[in-house]
């Protein structure tokens, strides 16, 4: 991928891309259909009737706000991320940056549970907000890899979700805020122009799948067929789903991990909450062998997600990764 840039990024707002919205309250054999096609056509789609419950939601929220709206001397001794905790522009170890401040969180309970002194004046309160919602975006996205198995005709339906089941899962937990653009100048009454700064560059979800959720500000934008950048639109009642590197693998292809970036609001902040699903480390990842036909060979090697991880580690944000485990 793309490094991001210092300078502000100006554009005639392109049209928004229509993301497919699945209800899971459906009809499940339906349901399961459509997240197929969905992560097949576009790597992402929305979900709504996604069963998380509202004060969930909300109880998170206002942790994740009354921690980014603390003086930043006192965020920081959560920091700096390493690759846990606080962060401020520095995004992950080989010289990444954008206009963002995160908190990174590996989903085990005692580590949370360790970190949140450093984060709250409540701790327990803290702990309690995000195990809560961490265990209810888990069931959602097990129950979401367990319609993408049967949409996919895969003989054990709980192959993927077992992944991130287990103890040993290395899923995380990542609070997103975003300024508004300090760029922003008013456009010309004649153009509808936006200034912008990168938020988080262009890259890929190294994991299996992310669910996402935001306030109602824009900012999310995936790369489309040619290399055009369009705006995800907002939706604070559903969940943003997208498909990470490693299930890109494990589908033999079939389902595309997108590239995605994160850009500032001209006038608000941004917060976005992502829970990454992710196997334990030496869990092995391989193509079941009903995804490998002789129209569709195998593409890529057996690997697990310790060795992924390592080379994820190695790499600037916007290098490919995937490429490595070509067959």
């Amino acid at each position: 991928m793309v490094v991001a840039p210092p300078n502000p990024v100006r554009s005639e707002k392109p049209e928004p891309i229509e993301l497919p919205v699945i209800d899971l309250s459906a009809d499940r054999s339906e349901v399961s259909k459509l997240i197929v096609k969905a992560c097949e056509q576009y790597g992402f789609f929305k979900a709504v009737h996604h069963g998380v419950p509202d004060d969930v939601i909300a109880a998170m929220e206002e942790e994740g706000l009354g921690f980014f709206t603390k003086p930043v001397c006192e965020k920081q001794r959560a920091g700096p991320a390493g690759p846990f905790g606080y962060g401020i522009k520095s995004i992950g170890f080989n010289g990444d940056s954008g206009e963002v401040e995160y908190l990174l969180l590996h989903t085990n309970p005692s580590s949370i549970c360790q970190l949140s002194h450093t984060i709250s004046d409540d701790p327990k309160k803290f702990s309690s907000a995000v195990s809560g919602y961490i265990e209810a975006v888990k069931r959602l996205a097990c129950e979401i890899l367990d319609l993408m198995a049967e949409g996919l005709g895969v003989h054990e339906p709980s192959l993927l979700s077992n992944m991130i089941r287990d103890v040993d899962s290395d899923s995380m937990f990542r609070l997103n805020r975003y300024p508004p653009s300090s760029f922003h100048t008013p456009a010309p009454p004649h153009r509808a122009t936006t200034t912008t700064e990168i938020g988080f560059g262009e890259h890929t979800d190294p994991q299996m799948l992310t669910i996402l959720r935001s306030n109602d500000v824009g900012g999310l934008q995936i790369c489309v067929a040619g290399g055009t950048w369009v705006p995800v639109t907002p939706d604070p009642t559903a969940f943003c789903i997208n498909v990470g590197d490693v299930l890109q693998a494990m589908t033999n292809g079939r389902f595309m991990s997108v590239r995605h970036r994160a850009l500032t609001n001209g006038f608000k902040y941004r917060m976005s909450m992502a829970y990454f699903g992710a196997p334990p480390p030496h869990a092995w990842l391989s193509v079941p062998p009903e995804l490998v036909t002789p129209h569709r060979p195998l593409l890529y090697r057996p690997f697990n997600w310790a060795e992924y991880k390592k080379a994820s580690y190695s790499l600037r944000l916007g290098d490919s990764r995937l490429q490595l485990f070509l067959k």
